[in-house]
């Protein structure tokens, strides 16, 4: 059995979405963020950065259970498991992990930044809206230049790089862009937001 400890955030998305499209029945532990939850003695026992998401499946490698953080490694791990989402040639599977490392490096961490300073801080600090918005307009742009002539990031295949980044370009009014203004970014976004996977995946947890 496959067990997902995640919350409502696009780290946590990315892993449910993948979890549907690979059709793998698991279960769900809502980590409640807010409350403080990733803190738990017995959640830090499994995951010592408490983050979410985090990934347990008693019918691991070679049979054996293994428990798993980081999206990018547990979406690496599913495709491996289904079968599906990863290039079985080398030359789009290494395509399509650089892409997911762009989004692990560069798309999530700075997106998260703008989040923040541009929607949640408890005050506005100008130098870091400033910083952060200019960075998330920089990454659209690459999104925009990579997607000109395709419908998927890489391989020319649907893969774990379009689920990662996915959930991250769902939350763009948060980082207070308009897709309008990158065409190919829309058309992509609209592709994947239309699979019925990826909108079951969004509504976990419930």
């Amino acid at each position: 059995m496959l067990t997902l400890f995640t919350w409502g955030t696009p780290n946590g998305q990315k892993v449910s979405i993948m979890l549907e499209e690979c059709g793998l029945r698991y279960s769900v532990k809502p980590i409640d963020l807010g409350a403080g939850e990733q803190f738990d003695p017995d959640f830090l026992a499994l995951n010592p950065n408490n983050k979410i998401p985090l990934l347990q499946d008693d019918e691991g490698p070679d049979g054996s259970p293994i428990t798993l953080f980081e999206s990018g490694a547990i979406l690496v791990y599913l495709a491996g498991k289904c079968g599906q989402f990863l290039p079985a040639s080398a030359h789009g599977r290494y395509e399509t992990l650089q892409w997911l490392m762009f989004q692990m490096a560069s798309l999530g961490p700075m997106l998260g930044q703008a989040h923040h300073f541009l929607r949640f801080a408890p005050e506005a600090v100008p130098y870091a809206m400033k910083r952060y918005g200019d960075e998330a307009r920089r990454l659209y742009r690459v999104l925009e230049t990579r997607l000109e002539g395709r419908e998927w990031i890489a391989a020319d295949l649907y893969t774990i790089a379009d689920i990662a980044a996915f959930p991250w370009i769902a939350c763009h009014e948060y980082q207070q862009i308009d897709l309008a203004h990158y065409p190919n970014v829309q058309a992509w976004f609209d592709r994947i937001a239309a699979r019925p996977a990826v909108q079951r995946g969004l509504k976990v947890p419930k």
